[in-house]
C-alpha cells in the first residue's frame, strides 16, 4: 500500500448530502446524534433462537476479522417475538452531522389515492371496549391497540422523496428507511418513518432512553396548544399510562446500570403533529463489556415497552393478537444501528409505514387504560397518522 493511500483523509459529508444520496435499498438513520447512510451487504445477521444481539456480535467480529474497518449492524426488528428482522452488516457506511434547519412543510400532491381502513372506525372503538372489559376484569392494566391504513397510489411511491419530506418536516425526529423486503414481495419493501421515541442509545458506558406515553394532538393555535399541554401535565389517565412505560424502562436499565437518573415527573415534548409526555432516563452501565449491554442487547431487553404493547407484557401481547385485525409487521418494533464496541442507537418504529410499489401500509396506536374513552382513542390514532399522511400530501382520511 502506498504512503499516499495510508495518509488519505476520511471523506467528510453533510447530512443533506447523505439524505440526497439515499436510494431505495439503502439504510438511512438520522437523529440529533448524527446521520448514517449504509449501502451494500457484507453479511446478513441470522438468529435461530430469537436473540439478535449475540448473532450481531458474531457478524461484527467476523467482518472485523475480514478487514472491514469499524463495522456496524443496521436494520429493523418487528413487533412480534417471532417476527423476522432485517439486520445486516453493510459494505459501506457514511456518516455526517445531524440534520439541521427549521421545520418545513413540503407535501407532495395527494391525488389518486385509494384508502382502506383496517379495521374501520366502528370496529376499532369496539375493540377498545373489549380491551376495557379485560382491564376491568384485572387481566390487563394497559394495552396499546393499533389500526392500519392501507393506501394505494396510482403510481409507485418514491421512497427517497418521502424520506426527504419526513426529515425536512421534522429534522429532530429519529428518521429512518430500511429495506425489509420479504420473499414473495412484488417489489422492494421499505420501512420508512420519523419516530419521536428513542428506545435506547449507548455511547461508551452512558445509556439514554426516552419513553413516551400520554399524548394530545397539536392544534397549531398557540392558545389551544398551551391548554392541551397543561391538561396533559395534569391528566390522571395520561400520567398513569406514562408511569407504566417509564417505570418498566427504568427497571430494565436499572438491572444493568451502576447509576440511573430517572426524573420525578415527565415533561412535555412536541412534534409537528403531537404533544407527548416524555421521561429522559440516563444511566451508566455496570459492565460495558457485557455483550448483553450493547446498544442492540439493551434494545432487545427493553422491547416491547408498555408504550407500544402494554402491562403485563404477555397478557397485552395476547390481547393485541386477539383484538387487532392486522399483523403489525415492523410497526412498534425497533430500528437503528450498533457498532462492534457496543455503541449505537435504536428508535421505536412508530410514525412509520411499509412501502411496496404503489402500496403504503401505516399504523397508529393508542394506549388503553382504565377510564379510556373509545372515541377519544380513535381520535388519537387519527392524529398520529398525520405525520405520514402529511408527507404523502393527505390529511383527513384517517
Amino acid at each position: 500500500m502506498s504512503v499516499s493511500a495510508l495518509l488519505r483523509p476520511t471523506p467528510e459529508y453533510r447530512s443533506a448530502d447523505l439524505l440526497a444520496a439515499y436510494l431505495t435499498g439503502s439504510f438511512y438513520f438520522s437523529s440529533a446524534r448524527g446521520t448514517l447512510l449504509a449501502d451494500g451487504v457484507r453479511a446478513r445477521v441470522r438468529s435461530t433462537g430469537g436473540a439478535w444481539a449475540p448473532a450481531a456480535a458474531e457478524a461484527l467480529a467476523a467482518a472485523a476479522l475480514a478487514g472491514l474497518a469499524d463495522p456496524v449492524v443496521v436494520g429493523a426488528v418487528g413487533f412480534r417475538p417471532e417476527a423476522e428482522a432485517g439486520l445486516l452488516v453493510p459494505a459501506v457506511v457514511r456518516r455526517a452531522d445531524a440534520p439541521t434547519g427549521p421545520r418545513a412543510q413540503v407535501p407532495e400532491p395527494g391525488t389518486g389515492w385509494r384508502v382502506r381502513r383496517r379495521p374501520g372506525p366502528a370496529a376499532y372503538t369496539d375493540a377498545v371496549r373489549r380491551a376495557l372489559e379485560l382491564i376491568d376484569g384485572a387481566e390487563l392494566r394497559k394495552v396499546v391497540l393499533a389500526r392500519c391504513l392501507e393506501l394505494t397510489a396510482a403510481a409507485p411511491v418514491r421512497v427517497p422523496a418521502l424520506l426527504a419530506r419526513l426529515v425536512r418536516t421534522d429534522p429532530a425526529a429519529y428518521a429512518f428507511a430500511a429495506d425489509v423486503t420479504a420473499p414473495g414481495d412484488p417489489a422492494p419493501r421499505t420501512l420508512v418513518g420519523a419516530s419521536p421515541e428513542l428506545l435506547v442509545s449507548r455511547h461508551g458506558a452512558t445509556v439514554v432512553a426516552n419513553p413516551l406515553a400520554g399524548s394530545a394532538p397539536r392544534s397549531g393555535d398557540d392558545a389551544v396548544d398551551r391548554e392541551r399541554i397543561a391538561r396533559l401535565r395534569s391528566s390522571v389517565k395520561d400520567l398513569g399510562e406514562h408511569a407504566y412505560t417509564a417505570g418498566r424502562v427504568a427497571e430494565v436499565l436499572g438491572d444493568r446500570c451502576a447509576r440511573l437518573d430517572v426524573p420525578e415527573a415527565p415533561e412535555v415534548i412536541g412534534t409537528p403533529t403531537m404533544w407527548h409526555l416524555s421521561t429522559r432516563i440516563t444511566g451508566r452501565l455496570r459492565d460495558p463489556a457485557d455483550p448483553a449491554c450493547s446498544a442492540l442487547g439493551l434494545a432487545e431487553a427493553l422491547h416491547p415497552t408498555p408504550a407500544v404493547c402494554g402491562v403485563p407484557t404477555a397478557a397485552a401481547r395476547a390481547a393485541i393478537a386477539d383484538l387487532e385485525s392486522e399483523d403489525r409487521g415492523y410497526y412498534a418494533g425497533m430500528v437503528g444501528w450498533s457498532g462492534q464496541g457496543g455503541d449505537g442507537e435504536w428508535a421505536v418504529t412508530i410514525r412509520s409505514a411499509e412501502v411496496c410499489d404503489r402500496t403504503v401500509r401505516l399504523f397508529a396506536g393508542a394506549g388503553i387504560v382504565a377510564g379510556s374513552d373509545p372515541d377519544a382513542e380513535l381520535a388519537e390514532t387519527a392524529a398520529k397518522f398525520r405525520t405520514l399522511l402529511r408527507a404523502l400530501g393527505l390529511e383527513d382520511v384517517a
